[in-house]
C-alpha cells in the first residue's frame, strides 16, 4: 500500500534537494522522515526500531556528505530505511521486502548510493576501509568513507579486525558508532559496559564537546600543532575515564558520545570531522524506536513486528478459530528446556538471537545454562567445543545463513576432535522477506561433506522433538538439526520423547512407478503433492530421508531395486544438497534411474515470502506434481494402453 509523504519530504527525491534546505529545516524533514516510516511499515510490515532511531544520523549524513561520491556503508542494514527514501527510493518504498520489490537491506544492484550490499553484521568497517585504501591509491584524497555500525555488531571479532588493520592505514575513514544498548535483543558483554562507562561519565563529556571542533581548526596549522593537541586530547580522555580509551588504543581518534537525536550537532559535527585526516571514531547515543512510545519501550518486540495500528500501537495477526501450529522455533525452545530439566549436563547457546532463536525460554528458566555471546558465531561454535570438552553437551542454536560466518570452527574445534556438539540451525532453507542474505540454502551442502557430522531435518515438529531427544544422547559427536522459519503442521506438537535410528528414513506412502524422496519440512509439500496426484490415477511412493548423513542405505537399496523414476526435493541448494547425495549413492551401487532434483536452483533468490519462492525456485507442490506428471505413467494411461 502506497503512503503519502509530508509536504518537505515530498520534495525531496535525492540528496541534492535535502542539501537545498536550511539547516532550520531539518528538524522537519527527521519528524516527516520518521513518521513517513511508521505508516509504511504499519501497512507493509519490515524492520522497525532501527531504522526510527538513526532518521537525525540518516539526514545528516546526506546532509553533510556528498553521497554517492562519499562512501556510505550501513552495518547490517536493518536501519537503513531513511536512506533509502531520501536516496530515489521513496516512491517504491511502499514495496520494500515485497516480491519483486525493492531489498529490506542495502543492495548494489538497487542503487548507486548503497555502495555495499549488508544483511549480515559486522561488515561495514572492513568494507569502508577497502573502500577508502583504494580511494587513495587511486588519489582521490577528497573523498570521506564512512561505516555506520551498532553498538550490538561491535562485539563481533570480524568488527575488531577492521579497527585493527584500519588504526595503521592513514585513510579517510569515518567510522560511526551507532550506540543504543541493543541488537535484535539486548546487548551483552564487556564491550557494553565499557560504552556505558563512557556514556555516563560527567567529568568526560564535559569536556569532550569541543574538542573536536578545535582539531579541525588547528589541524589547518600544520602537523606539529596537530600533533601536539592529539597528545594533550589523548591525556584528558585518559585522566577522566580512569582508563586508557579501547578505540584510540587501535589509533582511532575518538570523538563523543553525542546525542544521535539532535540533527543540527549531528551537522556540526560531521562537517568539523570531515577536516580531521585519518581514521576517526564518532560515539553517537540513540534510542532504538525513536518517536514511536510503544518502539521505545520494548525494542525487542517491535525489531520487525509485523503490521501494527500506528494509532494504538496493537499488532496485527491473523483471526483463526482452529488451533494453530507453532513456530519451529518454539518447539525447539521448550523442548530444549524440558530436555534440560531431565539432562543436567545440556547447555544452551546463542549468538544474540535469544528470541529470534527461542532459547530465551532456557535463559529465563535456567539462566546459569543458557547463553548469549553477543554477535559472535565463531565465539559460539569454539565456546560450544571448550563446553563439549568438559562432558557438558550445548545445543548450539545459530541460523542458518548465519553458521557460514563460524564454517572453519565447525570443521576445525568440533568435527575433527569430534566433540558432542548439537548444532540446531533454525531459518534454514528459503527465509522469506529478509532475501538472499537470510536465506538458509547451503547448510545441507556444507555439512554433508564434514567427517563425523550427522545431518538431519525434520518434516514435522514431533520430529524435531525426537531429533532433539536422540542428539541429547551420549557419544553421538557432532549433530546437526536444520528446521525453517515459521510454522509447522501440527497443532497438537507435545508428544513424549521418542529415539529415532541414527541415518534411518521412513516410508510416508506407498506407490508404483515414481519414488519422491525429501528431507525435512518440504515433505508437507509432497503430500500435498500425492493428494493432487492421486485423483489423478498417479500414485507415487513418498519416502522422508531424515538424514542426508549418514543416508539411509536399506531405504535408498529398497527405492533404487523397485523404481526407474526418482524425483528428490529439498529446501536447499541442487548443487551438492540431497539430489546430489542421492545421484552419489545411484552411482556408486550401479543403479541406473531417471532422476529430477528439485531445489534451490544455482542462483541467487531474491526476497519474497517463503511460498512466492518456492514456487519462482519450481519446488512447492505444484511443481512437484508437474515433474512426477513428466515421468509418471497413471493407471489410466496404463489402462488404455492394455
Amino acid at each position: 500500500m502506497e503512503v503519502k509523504a509530508g509536504d518537505l519530504l515530498e520534495s525531496i527525491n535525492y540528496p541534492s534537494d535535502l542539501k537545498k534546505l536550511s539547516e532550520v529545516e531539518l528538524e522537519r524533514v527527521c519528524k516527516e522522515l520518521r513518521q513517513y516510516i511508521i505508516d509504511v511499515v504499519s501497512v507493509n510490515g519490515g524492520h522497525f526500531g532501527a531504522s526510527l532511531g538513526v532518521v537525525e544520523l540518516s539526514v545528516a549524513l546526506h546532509y553533510v556528505l556528498n553521497t554517492p561520491y562519499d562512501q556510505l556503508v550501513w552495518d547490517v542494514g536493518h536501519q537503513a530505511y531513511g536512506h533509502k527514501i531520501l536516496t530515489g527510493r521513496r516512491t517504491v518504498f511502499h514495496t520494500n521486502r515485497i516480491y519483486k520489490g525493492i531489498s529490506g537491506f542495502p543492495k548494489r544492484a538497487e542503487s548507486e548510493y548503497d555502495t555495499f550490499g549488508v544483511g549480515h553484521s559486522s561488515t561495514s568497517i572492513s568494507a569502508a576501509l577497502g573502500m577508502a585504501v583504494a580511494s587513495h591509491f587511486k588519489g582521490e584524497k577528497d573523498r570521506q568513507h564512512v561505516a555506520v555500525i551498532g553498538d550490538g555488531a561491535m562485539t563481533a571479532g570480524m568488527a575488531f579486525e577492521a579497527l585493527n588493520h584500519g588504526g595503521i592505514e592513514n585513510s579517510n575513514l569515518l567510522v560511526i558508532l551507532n550506540d543504543n544498548c541493543m541488537s535484535i535483543d539486548p546487548n551483552v558483554g564487556a564491550l557494553k559496559e565499557y560504552l556505558t562507562a563512557i556514556t555516563t561519565s560527567r567529568q568526560y563529556n564535559r569536556f569532550r564537546d569541543d574538542i573536536g571542533h578545535v582539531l579541525s581548526k588547528l589541524s589547518e596549522l600544520g602537523p606539529n600543532a596537530l600533533q601536539i593537541v592529539k597528545k594533550i586530547e589523548k591525556s584528558i580522555k585518559g585522566t577522566l575515564l580512569k582508563e586508557s580509551n579501547l578505540f584510540e588504543s587501535l589509533n582511532f581518534r575518538y570523538f563523543g558520545p553525542i546525542d544521535g537525536h539532535d540533527v543540527k550537532q549531528l551537522v556540526k559535527v560531521l562537517r568539523d570531522l570531515r577536516n580531521i585526516p585519518g581514521p576517526k571514531l564518532l560515539h553517537c547515543v540513540t534510542v532504538k524506536g525513536k518517536g514511536f512510545a510503544l518502539a521505545e519501550k520494548d525494542q525487542t518486540k517491535w525489531h520487525a513486528p509485523g503490521l501494527f495500528d500506528k494509532i494504538t500501537g496493537e499488532i496485527k495477526k491473523a483471526v483463526n478459530d482452529k488451533p494453530q501450529p507453532p513456530k519451529y522455533q518454539d518447539v525447539f525452545g521448550h523442548s530444549l528446556l524440558e530436555l534440560a530439566e531431565s539432562n543436567p549436563d545440556i547447555m544452551g547457546v546463542t549468538p544474540a538471537m535469544p528470541s529470534g532463536s527461542s532459547m530465551n525460554i532456557m535463559m529465563k528458566a535456567m539462566p546459569d545454562r543458557a547463553f548469549d555471546v553477543g554477535i559472535a558465531e565463531q565465539h559460539a561454535v569454539t565456546f560450544s567445543a571448550g563446553l563439549a570438552t568438559r562432558g557438558m553437551l550445548p545445543f548450539c542454536n545459530i541460523y542458518s545463513s548465519f553458521m557460514q560466518r563460524a564454517y572453519d570452527q565447525v570443521i576445525h574445534d568440533v568435527a575433527i576432535q569430534n566433540l558432542n556438539v548439537v548444532f540446531c540451525l533454525d531459518r534454514a532453507g528459503i527465509a522469506g522477506a529478509d532475501g538472499a542474505t537470510h536465506h538458509g540454502a547451503y547448510d545441507l551442502a556444507y555439512m554433508r561433506c564434514i567427517p563425523n557430522m550427522v545431518v538431519s531435518a525434520p518434516m514435522n515438529e514431533e520430529e524435531l522433538r525426537n531429533l532433539m531427544y536422540t542428539a541429547q544422547q551420549k557419544d553421538m559427536g557432532p549433530f546437526t538439526i536444520r528446521y525453517p522459519r515459521g510454522t509447522g503442521v501440527m497443532p497438537d506438537w507435545k508428544r513424549p520423547f521418542k529415539a529415532i535410528p541414527v541415518g534411518k528414513g521412513r516410508k510416508i506412502c506407498d506407490g508404483e512407478d515414481v519414488a519422491i524422496l525429501t528431507i525435512g519440512h518440504i515433505g508437507n509439500e509432497a503430500v500435498k503433492a500425492c493428494l493432487e496426484l492421486s485423483s489423478e490415477g498417479i500414485h507415487p511412493a513418498h519416502y522422508d530421508l531424515r538424514f542426508v548423513k549418514p543416508l539411509d542405505q536399506d531405504l535408498l537399496h529398497e527405492v533404487f531395486s523397485t523404481f526407474g523414476k526418482i524425483v528428490t526435493v529439498e529446501d536447499g541448494c541442487i548443487q551438492g544438497g540431497v539430489g546430489s547425495a542421492v545421484l552419489e549413492f545411484m552411482a556408486d551401487n550401479g543403479y541406473t534411474a531417471k532422476v529430477i532434483r528439485l531445489g534451490i536452483p544455482d542462483k541467487i533468490v531474491e526476497h519474497g515470502d517463503q511460498h512466492e519462492l518456492w514456487s519462482e525456485c519450481g519446488y512447492d507442490a505444484h511443481a512437484i506434481v508437474e515433474s512426477v506428471r513428466k515421468i509418471a505413467v497413471s493407471r489410466t494411461t496404463r489402462s488404455m494402453a492394455s
